[in-house]
């Protein structure tokens, strides 16, 4: 694996998710692999799990670890090219990500959607331009349009949960008070796609998310009829996609609840805002697997490193 971009950089999923449970059994067996190697973890946004999943995933592999803040340490980044450069950015990444290369032998990024130019968020910026200028691998730790290790997580934890054949999931649209980005939930959706299980999508009218992600998908806007016989349901907010950025509306009679999750399984990547996208009841209760998904994260971020280090 030369870079983990997207879900889709993965050649078997299920192969992926057997080796990443293995390692949870014994985190330090691949201790001597990252030796002399480093990685640097570059954040744009705020992390918790990210951060520290990543970080301590690398550990376990043996790699020394560089943690860089840019929006309080970093010079403001420019992207475009020939940009006369007189206004707030003072460092061009096509420098920026040459430096770092000589730093470290992979670089992890994460950075957000901006919700106000799709065509901007779309094109990932960030992302690809570390791609485009860097000379080492890259792992993406969040992006404007995907979070591949948040789904990564997310599938090895339905497998150990899964007693069924062909488990029913729902990704579930929740309110919120603010517009957040579709990263976490596009993932999701190519997640499952390469998943073999029933698999549904509900949200209010206008909330559908970028249709070339959901081509295929059940999608269905009344709640109460797509979580009938769930095994599995994933809640997360979303903004607009054709109102991009947009909150059309914060119906609380979406938030998830005890009565709706019914015999299911809960998952919410978290942060979340409880008794606003999930009751304490459902967060509380046996059936949340919330607490075991940021765990995985360690795993998921784990299995992707191997492999980009067996790599190098």
């Amino acid at each position: 694996m030369k870079n983990y971009l997207s879900i889709n950089d993965i050649d078997s999923l299920t192969t992926l998710m057997e080796e990443a449970k293995a390692l949870k059994e014994n985190p330090r067996a691949f201790s001597n692999l990252g030796t002399n190697k480093t990685i640097g973890l570059l954040f744009f946004n705020n992390s918790l799990r990210t951060r520290l999943s990543t970080q301590k995933a690398a550990m376990n592999l043996g790699l020394e670890v560089i943690v860089m803040n840019f929006g309080s340490e970093g010079w403001a980044l420019e992207y475009g090219d020939g940009t006369i450069m007189n206004q707030g950015t003072s460092e061009h990444i096509k420098e920026a990500a040459q430096v770092i290369s000589q730093y470290c032998d992979i670089i992890g990024i994460r950075a957000f959607a901006g919700l106000t130019d799709k065509e901007k968020d779309e094109s990932e910026v960030v992302l690809n331009g570390f791609k485009k200028y860097a000379s080492v691998p890259i792992l993406n730790m969040e992006s404007s349009v995907g979070h591949p290790l948040q789904a990564l997580a997310d599938a090895i934890t339905i497998a150990e949960n899964n007693t069924k054949k062909r488990p029913k999931v729902v990704l579930s649209w929740a309110p919120h008070p603010k517009a957040l980005p579709h990263a976490v939930a596009n993932s999701f959706v190519e997640m499952m796609k390469l998943q073999d299980a029933e698999f549904v999508i509900t949200h209010p009218k206008g909330y559908e998310l970028n249709p070339e992600i959901t081509d295929g998908i059940t999608i269905e806007t009344d709640q109460e009829k797509a979580l009938e016989n769930a095994d599995f349901i994933s809640v997360k907010n979303w903004s607009s996609y054709a109102e991009y950025g947009q909150v059309l509306n914060q119906d609380p009679t979406w938030m998830m609840t005890k009565e709706k999750l019914g015999n299911a399984k809960f998952m919410h990547c978290l942060p979340v805002r409880r008794n606003v996208v999930v009751e304490d009841a459902v967060l509380d209760c046996d059936q949340s697997l919330t607490i075991e998904q940021a765990n995985n994260r360690t795993f998921a971020a784990q299995i992707i490193l191997k492999k980009i280090v067996e790599n190098l």
